[in-house]
């Protein structure tokens, strides 16, 4: 639950900040992902795999943060879920299966909202918008001036 609650309050109050519709999207996007790979690879809790993915894109998206780790070492923000998958296969004696479909799923959200418009070959064009009529589902608490609400 700490977890949960701190990395959507830094995505709310970093990169999704104004953005409500999009952030919501983001939820969808993992929850449906997580719904339809969960049952295939036996993940019973899909709420840790939902954080784990929303760890990635912040950890993604804050290249230049530093994290400690217990205390012992420190590293940039984006090897954090490798750590922690790492963490668990020392103390658990296990492959984090949820750990690394959350990894995936994270990764393949990041690239193709934050790497992909930006590739020659994409035209600027974001596969994982918004749809508008999610958009207009958040707009009475959005700014009236948000360009994704004049999107069709």
């Amino acid at each position: 639950m700490f977890f949960l609650g701190s990395y959507c309050r830094m995505l709310e109050e970093g990169p999704f900040h104004g953005r409500i519709a999009d952030f919501f999207w983001m939820l969808f996007l993992f929850s449906l992902s997580l719904l339809i790979v969960g049952p295939l690879l036996s993940i019973p809790f899909l709420s840790s795999a939902l954080t784990f993915s929303m760890v990635y894109v912040w950890a993604r998206r804050n290249p230049d943060v530093q994290m400690t780790f217990m205390g012992l070492f420190t590293f940039p923000a984006p090897y954090l879920p490798f750590i922690l998958t790492g963490f668990h296969v020392v103390v658990r004696s296990s492959l984090p299966t949820s750990n690394l479909v959350s990894i995936t799923l994270g990764h393949i959200y990041y690239f193709l909202e934050d790497v992909w418009p930006n590739q020659p070959a994409s035209g600027g064009r974001k596969l994982l918008a918004t749809p508008t009529f999610v958009t207009r589902l958040f707009a009475t608490s959005a700014d009236p001036d948000d360009p994704h609400l004049h999107q069709d």
